[in-house]
């Protein structure tokens, strides 16, 4: 299998993380690629770099505002007297129909959701070419590769398409998949991250030519809290078109397998000719965030029931942070997958 991964993604170096009022250090590090990389290599894949394909893949879905605010935000904070070392908001709008201010401070606290996304000053360019790799790995889908995995970090799928969240800038399994739309398929996007794909429902919820599917952790008791609950179904057009499964905490391989059958079943139903696999890894039982209780043979049952839709599949990075099994669930999906195919 093809894989994609850009080297100047490690130029995102996140320190600070606030849970449950403590500030901790940031889970989302940059030794998540090292692990990462390595768990895909042994699984088969060969690397490539990304083509630059510029803006307009990610202004699709992100607005120029937003872009402008990522671009500079870093050095405009850095002109703030006793500034912290990374761009963290400590004040929200309460709409997003609210006025917009001039002020940095103001800004970030518009177009950023929480404090598990601070900027520093690698993130933009990690978080451009994150994406740019999506757009590649979409690329070699339109051509004649059946299957492709992009090492997309920082992930994406809790960006809107003008707010930061949970780790997350810009939307690469949605860019990706606007991507292969334009290129004249029927793309569904399947998210797999105990975490709700909310920047992921939020940016298509009101669309019917892009299904958005997502399995999680409850967000009653569970990040992001707000979005990800069943009766979420679309709005407008996009009505039925978006299907959250959200499972209790703890859900372990086999009731999982049961509600990946159903967002399966979903994407047939849809008419998909191409999966886009938002592919985080943290609702492994071994995952710092503890939501789901999926196992090592889970994951590689996962690949597998993917594998027997017969669909072209883009497995996007998304979320799974460091844990002694972190590599080999990535293995592990990616090898179920190709043995099934």
């Amino acid at each position: 299998m093809k894989a994609v991964f850009d080297a100047r993604q490690w130029r995102h170096d996140p320190k600070n993380f606030m849970a449950n009022g403590a500030i901790l250090p940031n889970p989302e590090q940059p030794k998540r690629i090292e692990v990462l990389k390595s768990g895909a290599e042994a699984a088969g894949c060969v690397f490539l770099a990304p083509c630059d394909a510029g803006f307009g893949p990610i202004a699709a879905l992100h607005s120029a505002e937003y872009l402008t605010f990522l671009q500079n935000i870093y050095s405009r904070w850095r002109r703030i007297p006793d500034a912290g070392e990374e761009v963290i908001p400590n004040i929200h709008p309460a709409a997003r129909s609210d006025g917009y201010p001039k002020s940095a401070v103001g800004q970030a606290g518009f177009h950023q959701a929480d404090t598990a996304c601070p900027i520093a000053e690698g993130t933009w360019e990690a978080a451009y070419w994150s994406a740019q790799s999506a757009i590649s790995g979409a690329d070699l889908i339109k051509g004649e590769e059946r299957s492709a995995y992009v090492l997309s970090r920082p992930p994406g799928h809790h960006a809107f398409g003008d707010l930061a969240g949970g780790f997350c800038f810009l939307n690469n399994s949605g860019i990706a998949a606007e991507r292969l739309r334009e290129a004249g398929l029927r793309p569904a996007i399947l998210d797999v991250d105990v975490h709700h794909g909310n920047g992921t429902q939020g940016i298509f919820y009101a669309r019917d030519d892009v299904l958005t599917v997502s399995i999680h952790a409850d967000p009653a008791r569970f990040y992001p809290f707000f979005w990800g609950h069943a009766q979420e179904r679309g709005e407008g057009r996009g009505l039925g078109y978006n299907l959250n499964l959200p499972l209790e905490r703890g859900t372990c391989d086999d009731d999982y397998m049961a509600t990946l059958d159903v967002a399966l079943q979903r994407v047939q139903g849809f008419g998909a000719d191409v999966l886009v696999v938002a592919l985080g890894l943290d609702a492994s039982i071994d995952d710092p965030f503890k939501g789901l209780a999926v196992t090592k043979d889970g994951f590689s049952r996962i690949g597998a029931a993917i594998a027997k839709t017969g669909l072209p599949v883009l497995f996007v990075q998304e979320g799974g942070y460091l844990s002694e099994s972190l590599g080999e669930n990535l293995t592990r999906v990616l090898t179920g997958f190709q043995e099934a195919v």
